[in-house]
């Protein structure tokens, strides 16, 4: 277990998820695991085949985004304005298969990375959500809005 990881007894709980998980370094390692999963486990090659050959961009943009939604500094927003997350999505064909192949990665991670279970649940559950959200595709066919 690293250290800061569960509160110590008698303090009070961190402000915001981005202290909770440890701050800039803990989300760094987060968003790394993530994307070395998909890197090299032939689970996510599908997710890894909507990304660039080079992660590097893919990694800078998830961490600046993370910081600024658990709470911390708003990198992202800083340098591309709200974060608009489906529309900057919705050039890629995300369906079933491939929510559930982000999602898988990230579980992964965050059961490296992540050691409060409280916290892991609490990320996972926001995670599932914002995923399923942001499918594009139903069966193989671009969903249509109304």
């Amino acid at each position: 277990m690293r250290e800061g990881d569960v509160t110590a007894p008698g303090t009070a709980a961190p402000a915001t998820p981005y202290e909770w998980i440890g701050g800039e370094a803990a989300v760094r390692a987060l968003v790394d695991r993530f994307y070395d999963l998909m890197d090299l486990e032939p689970a996510y090659r599908g997710l890894r085949a909507l990304h660039p050959t080079a992660l590097d961009g893919s990694r800078d943009k998830l961490f600046w985004y993370l910081c600024g939604w658990l709470g911390g500094p708003a990198y992202f927003e800083e340098r591309f304005g709200h974060p608009r997350l489906r529309a900057r999505h919705l050039p890629y064909g995300i369906g079933i298969a491939e929510r559930d192949q982000w999602l898988a990665c990230m579980r992964q991670a965050i059961a490296d990375e992540v050691r409060d279970p409280a916290l892991a649940a609490r990320l996972l559950d926001a995670f599932a959500k914002t995923a399923d959200w942001m499918r594009n595709r139903a069966d193989g066919v671009q969903k249509v809005s109304p």
